[in-house]
């Protein structure tokens, strides 16, 4: 609720500080007000950083341990709002898909005792609603008519709220893992693993340059990454736990998905099984996911010089 009550805050002196904005002269056919309006649409990939799959040897920080084979489609739309071109405050919304294999590394990093023994994956669909600024350090000062630059670096962030769902495939089947709770979640036995939410804010930050193709539309390269404030994008976060504790709180239907699901290691490695406690992910860092698309944009409600 606090977030939200600043970025109304934000939303109110924006628009407010802004309302007697004049008209200036864009080019020979139109002019707009120096507050204006623009509308578009993206597209391009989406990826992830999870405990699973990645590049060869132990997970790495960051980019470092990126898999791009990874990636996946992601669409979305938008509706922002410029002042000058120099700041803008945009609504948006993308749509995608992030996953993760251990399988990956069957050819670059083969050990049974490694990620790839693990044997874990996941897909999860994603809905990203975010409230973020624009910031165009070249437009900080005026220019003359005819003599803006037509490429404007920028940098963005603000505050997003997204919704995923983790599953995990058995035989030729998905299944949704949150409610599994696969480590424990809300188990008297686990006291310090609480359930997670598939709903949960986030913190978007990135950067991008934008191009004007002409008067009414504007083209955006641009790469946004979430903070996430969870482990459990991809379900595994921590350490595996005793599978006779999943009959105490899982229907029967569910106890013996759970049990299958928990660990997989059994697949490359006929009968064997985790102890309890052993590492099944690294509850040390958040996972997060990111954004590269193309925007095109167009200006909305110019108005045409006479």
């Amino acid at each position: 609720m606090k977030a939200k009550r600043i970025f109304v805050l934000l939303t109110t002196i924006f628009f407010c500080t802004f309302c007697f904005s004049q008209y200036y002269f864009l080019d020979k056919k139109y002019y707009y007000n120096y507050l204006s309006w623009e509308a578009g649409l993206s597209s391009g990939m989406m990826n992830a950083f999870t405990d699973l799959g990645g590049k060869k040897g132990n997970g790495k920080g960051f980019i470092k341990d990126l898999n791009w084979n990874m990636s996946r489609p992601a669409l979305g739309f938008y509706l922002m709002a410029n002042y000058k071109e120099a700041v803008g405050m945009r609504a948006e919304a993308t749509f995608g898909e992030v996953q993760g294999y251990d399988s990956v590394l069957k050819s670059s990093d083969p050990s049974l005792s490694g990620r790839y023994g693990r044997n874990l994956s996941f897909r999860s669909k994603i809905t990203d609603l975010q409230l973020a600024f624009e910031v165009h350090p070249l437009f900080f000062k005026w220019y003359d008519e005819d003599q803006s630059p037509y490429w404007s670096p920028y940098i963005v962030a603000g505050i997003g709220f997204f919704r995923f769902n983790p599953q995990g495939k058995l035989g030729d089947t998905w299944h949704d893992l949150q409610p599994l709770r696969l480590e424990g979640q809300g188990f008297a036995e686990y006291p310090d693993r609480k359930p997670y939410k598939l709903g949960q804010l986030n913190i978007p930050i990135g950067a991008g340059v934008r191009y004007e193709i002409s008067s009414l539309l504007h083209a955006r390269l641009e790469v946004v990454h979430r903070l996430l404030f969870t482990d459990y994008l991809d379900d595994v976060s921590t350490s595996y736990i005793d599978p006779a504790y999943f009959s105490n709180y899982l229907l029967p239907g569910k106890t013996g998905l759970a049990q299958s699901l928990y660990s997989r290691m059994d697949e490359l490695q006929p009968g064997y099984m985790p102890r309890e406690g052993q590492q099944r992910g690294d509850p040390k860092d958040k996972d997060a996911f990111f954004t590269i698309q193309l925007k095109l944009g167009v200006r909305l409600a110019n108005v045409r010089r006479k």
